[in-house]
């Protein structure tokens, strides 16, 4: 079994996941203190974590009915994220794993929102399109077998789709963290109201949301504050009917150009019910994990680690976390 932990931004998770991919137990603590500040203060969100991850560690081993004894490897996040985030369930890791002198796994964030998709009852097995869609990341992989690499296709040459989701909601008075509750009022609303950028003329398989935010920022000074309140519906509708559209032109793209028929979507944003209702139409076998592993959690974590190389004690002492992929450096991510 695999104690996974993931600390990459406010979320503090650990997870405990068997080699076939069962889930044992899967804990999520979040951290609502940042909503006062309109955003994630880095330094804030690591002292959550070094207070909650003991707590949340426990009720995981507790959850799954096991102890650190029954534990044959620990995971945890590396990279990307928050540097800070990251050292705190990193570290703890690292430390569970050497004073039992079990291995472990360094697990790349990425990674694990697609491996997700690999966990039981029903793994999505390679070769597929993945497609990551979250707070920090919108980016376009082809993957291909068992401990395969992430290979990259496209990224977002500004912000990512989630970040987008957070600011129209910002913008729109409806408070942090703002995805959920921007798709709340956009249900009332008409998503053909207002004609907002999809920035479909960026060629390629790149993304880019900064358009359509700033376009939305317009649209609000140019209504004035009443008709902006009186239309807030209509402008999340179209806001949110922007960014899905903008994803799904690049997502048909990819699979024209790949000839690919198989499909794999995971972040946060791929919790979004209009996201999900566009996928499901596309012509493919496709696969959406369920909404509680689309947001960040330690079970997808520990799904990535059971395709990567386990490391030796005393061989990951010296390991760091990294605060941004770099695949031109690295080539790829491993799965």
């Amino acid at each position: 079994m695999i104690l996974a932990i993931e600390t990459s931004c406010d979320d503090t998770c650990a997870a405990v996941v068997t080699a076939s991919g069962e889930i044992r137990a899967n804990v999520i603590s979040s951290q609502e203190v940042h909503s006062r500040f309109g955003g994630v203060v880095p330094e804030i969100a690591s002292r959550q974590h070094l207070t909650l991850l003991p707590a949340v560690v426990d009720r995981a081993l507790a959850d799954a009915g096991v102890t650190l004894d029954d534990i044959d490897a620990v995971a945890a996040t590396r990279g990307p994220g928050l540097v800070a985030s990251l050292l705190v369930g990193f570290s703890a890791a690292k430390a569970i794993a050497a004073a039992r002198r079990l291995p472990f796994i360094p697990v790349n964030h990425l990674s694990g929102h697609l491996a997700a998709s690999r966990l039981a009852p029903d793994p999505f097995e390679p070769p597929y399109l993945g497609m990551v869609v979250s707070g920090g990341h919108t980016l376009l992989v082809d993957v291909r077998g068992p401990g395969a690499e992430l290979r990259l296709l496209g990224s977002t040459l500004d912000d990512a789709a989630g970040e987008a989701f957070d600011k129209g909601a910002r913008l729109l008075g409806l408070g942090y963290p703002g995805g959920a509750a921007l798709e709340r009022l956009a249900r009332e609303g008409d998503p053909e109201a207002f004609e907002l950028p999809t920035a479909s003329r960026v060629p390629g398989l790149d993304f880019s949301f900064a358009g359509v935010k700033t376009a939305l920022l317009y649209k609000v000074r140019d209504l004035g504050d009443a008709e902006a309140e009186r239309r807030r519906a209509d402008l999340a509708a179209s806001f949110q009917h922007a960014i899905v559209e903008a994803l799904m032109i690049r997502l048909r793209r990819a699979l024209k150009e790949r000839d690919v028929r198989r499909l794999a979507v995971g972040g946060g944003v791929a919790a979004n019910g209009a996201l999900r209702a566009e996928l499901a139409q596309l012509d493919v076998e496709l696969d959406v994990p369920p909404r509680e592993l689309c947001t960040d959690n330690a079970a997808m974590i520990a799904s990535a680690a059971r395709f990567s190389s386990n490391l030796r004690y005393p061989e990951y002492l010296g390991l760091d976390v990294f605060a941004t992929w770099d695949h031109q450096a690295d080539g790829a991510a491993p799965m």
